[in-house]
């Protein structure tokens, strides 16, 4: 047994509440933050966010409770009853191909036992629901930079965080109501969350990725897990590639199969001329979301194919409530390294 094994054996747990207590929580703060004018409107994929706007696990893998005070990560709903089982289709595309062969020249993190891997991000999203002083249903974009302390080991209750709010943008065809941010602010080391409810397969510290298959057959699979079949298990699988590159890190074996894998997910094609969400120019693999009329963008520099990060554009102005073309969220990756220690944060208030 190695080391890093060993470590995952012996970490201790934090009893998690149960499932249906935080649903019913959750239930409970949405229609009491967002109102009845928010519930007449169809719900998207964001919404106004309970304390940190900007989301600190991925996507649509994950989704944030607020319980007591407590942040909570749970994991995606179960799917249809039933194995189901995923056969890797024999398909690619250039973008994910090239990534694939890149990250052998890539610099190589190793973290070791014990260490925290450290992401800088910067991301927006869309925020909506009651927003207005007034309680009036509104939408706008909110932008944050954070830094987060990841243990390489374990899941994210001993992960601290340092969230920078930045000013928001309005959003197409709304006004920028007055509670949104207009300044730059910069918050205290707090815990990530207080409870992770995803299930083993969903965990994203190093520590588990790096036991991950590092054949492509064997990482579509790890993808599809759980999940049932046609249009919503494409959707989720996508999705999870970004849980794996987004405030994540895989060895380079891993990340290679990861992107050969992500290549074959029905769906996904190439964009050429892209770009992240702070202006750098790249190429990305995408997909198109039809229920949310967005298409999903994982950009890649150009010439060294290293990951730059992810971004969501409207080609659906009916299904997104926005004009075609524009980008409602995107989350780039501005550093990732390794530290010894993690600051320190401060009491749930």
């Amino acid at each position: 047994m190695d080391e890093m094994t060993l470590l995952e054996n012996l970490r201790s747990e934090v009893p998690p509440p149960e499932s249906a207590d935080l649903r019913r929580v959750e239930e409970r703060l949405t229609a009491a933050i967002t109102g009845s004018a928010a519930a007449e409107r169809p719900r998207r994929r964001s919404s106004v966010p309970f304390r940190r706007p900007v989301v600190p696990l991925a996507a649509a893998g994950t989704a944030l409770v607020l319980l007591g005070g407590a942040l909570a990560v749970r994991g995606e709903e179960p799917g249809p009853k039933g194995h189901v089982v995923h056969v890797m289709p024999n398909r690619s595309v250039e973008v994910l191909d090239r990534a694939a062969e890149g990250v052998w020249r890539q610099r190589e993190l190793r973290p070791a036992p014990g260490q925290y891997l450290v992401f800088e991000t910067e991301s927006m999203a869309s925020a909506e629901g009651a927003v207005g002083e007034d309680g009036a249903y509104g939408r706008y974009l909110h932008r944050g930079r954070r830094k987060v302390w990841m243990p390489v080991q374990g899941r994210s209750l001993d992960a601290v965080v340092v969230d920078t709010v930045l000013p928001a943008r309005r959003f197409p065809g709304y006004p920028l109501p007055a509670t949104a941010p207009r300044t730059t602010r910069t918050g205290r080391p707090e815990r990530l969350v207080d409870f992770d409810q995803r299930p083993e397969h969903l965990r994203t510290d190093y520590a588990y990725l790096s036991r991950l298959p590092t054949d492509p057959q064997g990482m579509y699979r790890h993808l599809y897990t759980g999940l049932g079949e046609g249009e919503e298990a494409h959707r989720q699988a996508w999705s999870r590639v970004c849980d794996l590159l987004c405030q994540a890190y895989m060895p380079a074996a891993q990340r290679a199969a990861l992107f050969r894998a992500a290549g074959a997910i029905p769906g996904v094609t190439v964009v050429r001329n892209a770009e992240d969400g702070i202006g750098r120019k790249g190429v990305a693999a995408a997909r198109v979301d039809r229920l949310t009329g967005e298409r999903r963008e994982y950009v890649f520099d150009p010439e060294t194919y290293d990951f730059l990060g992810e971004r969501s554009v409207v080609v659906d102005a009916a299904a997104a409530g926005a004009p075609v073309g524009t980008v409602v969220s995107y989350s780039v990756v501005l550093k990732a390294d390794v530290s010894d220690s993690a600051p320190t944060p401060r009491p749930r208030s």
